[in-house]
């Protein structure tokens, strides 16, 4: 437990302040960034792909897209379907 190769993390925002949601995340890409693999399901969909080296999005329980987190942020049906844009 003192040393982990894998961290997974299930809804780390959920119902949190918007302060605590952004160092929550902050923390999570450190942790990352020590060489921790991090599996993370989120609904806060722009906060988790602008971490996300690789991401999956689900419809269904089916994979609807998946690519580099950045990429997907830039999708046109990301923004509309789960960004409001």
């Amino acid at each position: 437990m003192s040393n982990p190769s894998l961290l997974i993390l299930d809804e780390p925002s959920l119902g949190l302040s918007p302060k605590l949601v952004s160092e929550i995340f902050g923390i999570v890409k450190d942790i990352n960034a020590r060489g921790v693999t991090v599996l993370l399901v989120e609904q806060n969909v722009y906060e988790a792909l602008d971490i996300s080296a690789r991401a999956y999005v689900l419809q269904t329980g089916r994979i609807a897209m998946e690519g580099q987190g950045q990429e997907l942020l830039k999708s046109d049906m990301i923004r509309e379907a789960y960004l409001g844009m």
